[in-house]
């Protein structure tokens, strides 16, 4: 059995194209409700996509949020410990004489590779961000700051930073086997009391140098991820306003769409269309608005 052939060409009916003067004219006003169903549709997309990147700036700023949070849990540690190294050496010098140790042993100690300044690779606007930051300046200020701030610059510094604490840790490997070796050698049954007490203590002021050292890189990289999450937020409420925006075109552009429909179905269209007309105008307009300004 044969189906029907069903018709799905959306045709204006006879009626109105009898009432509507094929001119070219006519035929424009005929295609307003199409144009503006289109144009809707468009800033109801763009509304979405807009919406979808700040809910993605959001997640981002989350997981950036929860980074800073170990690196600044890793500054406090090591800023603890070595409070506690140099307690532990107050403690020994001040209950125990404590004699210096020779040239040579000393050097091994006080010869420990220092951290290089990450800092200084930064571009001007990264290091006036993170001063800024350190300082608590407003939120107005930093948004401002930021501003100026491309996300790869952002990326790079915290780059260099991770780079450096990654060559810094490196470089005190050797060393501390060295350290290990020192303090192998001062337990052994040949060596003073004195001896022994002097290499605890240089140890104990090593550690402490080192502990202080990884605690600025560990707060350089926490600072740097906490600008990279104001970075996010601030896209994710930028994204967040537009969308609201392309929404409130699109509202205007279906309230065009309505009326065209209805002034295609009245004797007297003129003034409908007319409004149709400014609906559409003000879609276009504010679309265009929040491409470029906001």
């Amino acid at each position: 059995m044969a189906l029907p052939k069903i018709n799905l060409k959306a045709e204006v009916p006879h009626e109105i194209k009898t009432e509507l003067a094929q001119t070219q004219w006519g035929k424009v006003l005929s295609l307003t409700p199409v144009v503006l169903t289109v144009i809707s549709t468009l800033l109801a997309g763009l509304s979405s996509s807009e919406m979808t990147r700040a809910q993605y700036d959001r997640a981002l700023a989350a997981q950036r949020q929860s980074k800073a949070g170990d690196q600044w849990s890793f500054f406090q540690a090591k800023k603890l410990r070595g409070a506690m190294q140099r307690s532990a050496l107050d403690v020994l010098r001040g209950t125990t004489e404590v004699s210096e140790l020779d040239a040579a042993a000393l050097a091994v100690f006080r010869d420990a590779p220092k951290p290089a300044d990450p800092a200084a690779k930064f571009s001007p606007s990264v290091r006036a961000a993170l001063d800024a930051q350190e300082n608590s300046r407003p939120d107005a200020e930093m948004a401002t700051l930021l501003g100026k701030t491309s996300e790869a610059e952002l990326d790079t510094a915290l780059r260099v930073a991770q780079d450096a604490a990654i060559a810094f840790d490196a470089a005190q490997k050797p060393l501390a086997a060295a350290i290990d070796e020192r303090e192998h050698e001062s337990s052994e049954g040949s060596s003073t009391a004195a001896r022994r007490r002097a290499v605890t203590a240089a140890r104990l002021d090593y550690l402490a140098r080192r502990y202080d050292a990884e605690a600025r890189l560990n707060q350089t990289i926490a600072g740097l991820l906490e600008l990279q999450v104001r970075a996010s937020n601030l896209s994710a409420d930028r994204h967040h306003r537009r969308s609201g925006r392309f929404f409130y075109g699109m509202l205007a552009g279906q309230v065009g769409v309505i009326v065209a429909t209805l002034a295609l179905a009245m004797q007297r269209r003129n003034l409908l269309w007319a409004i149709a007309a400014c609906a559409g105008t003000i879609a276009l307009g504010f679309a265009a608005y929040v491409l470029v300004a906001l």
